[in-house]
């Protein structure tokens, strides 16, 4: 259970932060970095659920998201160094992944197919995915870097931000009327 008594500490002063488990690192790590993004990731589907009315079914999948967004940073908080815990660490599981591809493939079942690449845009709420999108995207290379950098990250986790920017582009898609109000790539148009 999280439990916030006061917010400033002023333990990060000198530039550094704790992970879950209690060793410090630079604010500019990685692993901070990587867990970073996926708080601002969290953060932009925060701004795209305040354009969502009437569409309870994708509102509810994105909070479930924003869940599943907490879990990914704690899990990348929490590097897997072997060592044994006092506490079982949260970590993205398999079917957090399953769930988001079962998800992709409902709302992909409602579109249009694509003729061309999509310019973010649209309505409000397809803007602010496509914004979803291209921040999970930033994150996932972060994370990516970091498990080239020899440093602990699950598959389930990798899998799972990867997935993230997938149902974001089809739910941009499908928030913009099922993709008839998709703005579409014209290349060379304005030569």
């Amino acid at each position: 259970m999280v439990k916030l008594n006061k917010i400033y500490t002023r333990t990060g002063d000198g530039g550094t932060t704790a992970l879950v488990s209690g060793p410090r690192r630079k604010k500019h790590d990685l692993r901070v970095e990587a867990y970073g993004e996926v708080d601002e990731t969290n953060a932009c589907v925060g701004l795209v659920r305040q354009h969502l009315a009437g569409m309870a079914e994708l509102d509810a999948m994105l909070e479930r998201i924003q869940n599943d967004l907490f879990d990914l940073g704690a899990d990348l908080a929490t590097p897997d160094t072997g060592q044994p815990l006092e506490y079982e660490p949260l970590r993205i599981v398999q079917e957090q992944v399953d769930r988001l591809e079962r998800e992709i493939d409902s709302l992909n079942a409602d579109l249009e197919p694509l003729r061309s690449f999509v310019l973010p845009g649209g309505s409000a709420a397809a803007a602010g995915l496509h914004l979803a999108r291209t921040v999970a995207r930033r994150a996932e290379r972060r994370i990516v870097a970091l498990a080239d950098g020899g440093e602990a990250v699950s598959k389930p986790a990798i899998a799972y931000i990867n997935r993230l920017s997938d149902l974001f582009f089809v739910a941009a898609r499908w928030v913009n009327d099922k993709g008839r109000s998709d703005i579409l790539w014209v290349p060379g148009k304005n030569r």
